[in-house]
């Protein structure tokens, strides 16, 4: 009931939305109960069957990343100050997210179901003609229809939406974690030295005496004048006040030496996290291994079923992998093609739009990755299919719902990013930059990507369409 209540005074894009989460859930749950059609209409077939099922994770996978994509961005549920004091902590709120893109998955899924039973005539009294295609085969209307699997079948995408969105909005701590750096003691120490020392540190007088804990974090740094400290205070105890007898003196370079040193940790801390940065280019190579293994994979799935009407589960596969290689190396793409646009002694426009593709970088690089693998398989199946027989309504269905997903999960991801920087476009607009300097910049930054993933998207359209044109 909190769900419904927080969805109804929504925005009219925020409804838009989930209209359309609504509408794909519809396409994929329809597509699934196709499959189930054709497997009660051929019996003595299940491969051509499970081969169907298998071609409908593609809308599924789709249909799951635009409601993740969707419930990033509801207003709703973003985390507001003293919602935690009324019981709504971010928990209760993932929980809430969950449940409305399972209501609207689930809506999609009734949509489905009732558009199936309609086309069977099991409704209306009156089944689709099947004459001028595979629309009685499908739909299976001279069989009856097993409700608990058609059922089941409808519940896997509100089930499979929910559970992504559970875990990509679950509570994280938002404090970093503290950065284990590895510290080198004297030769022969047993582990990680407590603190680093120099040359010559256990010499010293009296050095071999003082305990590991009341050690100070850079040796050297203070000296005693000779008299002896409490005994609370060598062992470690409960901080004592230390009395006057004991004076320390700090050392000319200790401040300099310790400053050093903690800037050299945050450095090393700072650079970590810069790597583990959705949005660096750490992720690349894994996306191009990713690519070619996919490249790889269809290539030997089309020689192993050559002539084939329906497309082997290797090509699947093949395809599967090429688009998680891109969508693991788009962000890192993005970053790249920020960096490019930086080089080569840029004016103010070229660094605002180099430095905010570098920060977009983890919000569209990702999306943009995916639509490039959509587009690379949308021109290799059009290459493929200009001497061939065309796609059915079912195909055009899937190919329709894929695009359409992947297309409004950028454009998402775009609302999403300019939320993000309104703080930054206001900041600018104080200092006195004109709108049309900050229009230019997004052109700017639309350009270089169209640039950079264009090509990309045609070598790997061509790679993918060579090894089954050959076959």
């Amino acid at each position: 009931m909190l769900a419904l209540r927080l969805s109804r005074p929504a925005h009219l894009a925020v409804q838009v939305r989930r209209l359309l989460v609504s509408a794909a859930s519809a396409g994929t749950g329809f597509l699934l109960l196709c499959a189930l059609g054709h497997a009660l209409s051929h019996p003595d077939s299940p491969a051509a069957s499970l081969s169907r099922l298998a071609w409908c994770a593609a809308p599924l996978a789709a249909t799951v990343y635009f409601a993740v994509a969707v419930a990033r961005t509801d207003p709703a549920t973003r985390p507001r100050p003293g919602l935690s004091a009324i019981g709504l902590g971010p928990g209760r709120l993932m929980a809430i997210s969950a449940a409305s893109t399972a209501l609207s998955c689930a809506l999609g899924s009734v949509l489905a179901l009732l558009s199936f039973l309609r086309l069977r005539g099991d409704l209306s009294g009156l089944p689709l003609d099947g004459s001028g295609g595979d629309g009685g085969d499908v739909l299976a209307a001279g069989h009856p229809l097993p409700f608990p699997a058609a059922l089941t079948l409808l519940a896997i995408v509100p089930a499979t939406a929910s559970a992504a969105v559970a875990l990509a909005l679950r509570p994280r701590d938002p404090r970093p974690g503290p950065a284990a750096a590895r510290r080198y003691g004297r030769f022969g120490a047993y582990g990680l030295g407590a603190a680093r020392e120099t040359f010559g540190a256990y010499g010293r007088f009296g050095a071999h005496r003082r305990p590991r804990g009341a050690a100070s974090a850079e040796p050297g740094a203070s000296r005693t004048t000779g008299r002896r400290a409490p005994a609370a205070v060598i062992a470690g105890d409960a901080p004592v006040s230390v009395p006057r007898t004991v004076v320390t003196a700090t050392a000319p370079g200790a401040a300099s030496r310790a400053g050093r040193a903690a800037a050299a940790r945050d450095a090393r801390t700072e650079d970590t996290a810069a790597d583990a940065a959705p949005g660096s280019p750490a992720a690349l190579p894994w996306g191009i291994t990713l690519l070619a293994a996919g490249l790889a994979v269809e290539t030997y799935a089309s020689r192993t079923a050559p002539g084939s009407a329906t497309p082997a589960a290797g090509v699947l596969a093949g395809w599967v992998l090429t688009a998680l290689g891109l969508a693991l190396a788009g962000p890192g793409l993005t970053h790249l093609c920020g960096r490019l646009l930086q080089s080569a002694r840029p004016g103010a426009l070229r660094l605002l739009a180099g430095r905010l593709l570098m920060e977009e970088a983890g919000r569209i690089g990702r999306p943009l990755g995916v639509v490039c693998a959509v587009a690379s398989a949308a021109h290799a199946a059009a290459t493929l299919s200009a001497g061939g027989p065309a796609f059915g309504p079912l195909g055009t269905l899937g190919a329709l719902v894929v695009a359409g997903c992947t297309v409004a999960t950028l454009l998402t991801a775009a609302v999403e990013t300019r939320q993000a920087r309104s703080d930054t476009r206001a900041a600018l607009r104080r200092l006195g930059a004109p709108g049309t300097a900050l229009r230019a910049a997004a052109a700017l930054r639309g350009a270089a990507l169209l640039a950079l993933f264009g090509p990309v998207t045609l070598a790997v359209a061509e790679l993918a369409a060579l090894p089954l044109a050959r076959s």
